[in-house]
């Protein structure tokens, strides 16, 4: 028996039989059980998430499962997650990513004008979306999928995970699937991490076999960029990774004046086994490009 701690929503009980299911047909023969936990994010619910501290508000709960011994892994949503391992628990894996991007719901990209409401929780959609067209009123948005399908502004639109939409089998219309040049994802957007504790080698023996090394190395690289910029889901930081031919990574990164006014976006490529140091590399190139002002104005006014 391996038993799986998830938030509640029906996103995170999708992912979790999702995970689950891949455990079973690597361990034929294995029981996999759930166990849904209630974290500070679902509890607080008209609270803006960059409010309450940004990542690992959907976290901590599920992960303090593990540590008491009443889970052996966690499975989350990889973007909810703090850039460092929490004290005791480890990534043992990420199975093969979904899609990494956004989605405009109500209305394409075109047809915002100046006015327009566009409801969204996230600064870095945000940031972004005002940087592409100036004038765009925001309004909070929390809540599940479903909730946020159904709080789309009137003439407006809301902004979700394109990944949320493709599991939970939605399709909302009007809809666009916004590129990764015109907005780029927030930090392992779209991946499923499985965490168990750092000293249980069984599990995490098991638990490897659904590790997929392309999706791994650029969740690596997006949280290792993450992880020296400093930010999290209170700040307008962006980055996707994309495995090329040849081995070789490709970095995209940003960071951007929470009213779109200024957006810092740098790339590099390197090894996927250096993976760490291009996450450094792009960073750095993004602080040195005016980010760090970026960060400094911001975090004055926190």
């Amino acid at each position: 028996m391996l038993r799986l701690a998830t938030r509640g929503s029906p996103l995170a009980l999708w992912q979790a039989r999702h995970v689950a299911g891949l455990l079973q047909a690597a361990h034929p023969g294995l029981q996999v059980e759930l166990l849904p936990v209630a974290t500070a994010g679902d509890r607080a619910v008209e609270v803006p998430v960059w409010e309450m501290g940004g990542r690992g508000v959907f976290v901590g709960e599920v992960q303090a499962a593990v540590l008491a011994g009443r889970a052996e892994a966690a499975v989350h949503s990889a973007k909810d997650l703090q850039p460092i391992e929490a004290p005791g628990l480890c990534l043992a894996a990420t199975p093969e990513r979904g899609d990494p991007r956004d989605a405009l719901v109500g209305c394409c990209l075109s047809e915002l004008r100046p006015g327009s409401v566009v409801a969204t929780g996230s600064q870095r959609r945000r940031a972004q979306l005002a940087a592409l067209q100036p004038g765009l009123v925001f309004e909070s948005l929390r809540g599940n999928i479903a909730t946020r399908l159904e709080r789309v502004p009137a003439g407006g639109a809301a902004v979700v995970a394109a990944a949320a939409l493709g599991r939970l089998g939605l399709s909302p219309q009007p809809m666009e699937v916004l590129g990764i040049d015109v907005m780029l994802p927030q930090v392992a957007q779209g991946a499923i991490a499985v965490e168990c504790r750092a000293d249980d080698d069984g599990t995490r023996a098991l638990v490897l076999r659904l590790d997929d090394a392309a999706t791994r190395a650029a969740v690596d690289a997006e949280r290792a960029f993450l992880a020296f910029v400093g930010g999290g889901c209170d700040l307008p930081v962006a980055a996707h990774a994309t495995l090329l031919a040849g081995g070789r990574l490709r970095l995209e990164a940003l960071l951007a004046a929470p009213d779109g006014s200024a957006v810092v976006r740098r790339s590099a490529e390197a090894p996927a086994g250096d993976r760490l140091v291009l996450g450094r590399e792009v960073g750095e190139a993004v602080l040195a490009g005016g980010g760090d002002k970026l960060l400094a104005s911001y975090r004055s006014r926190r």
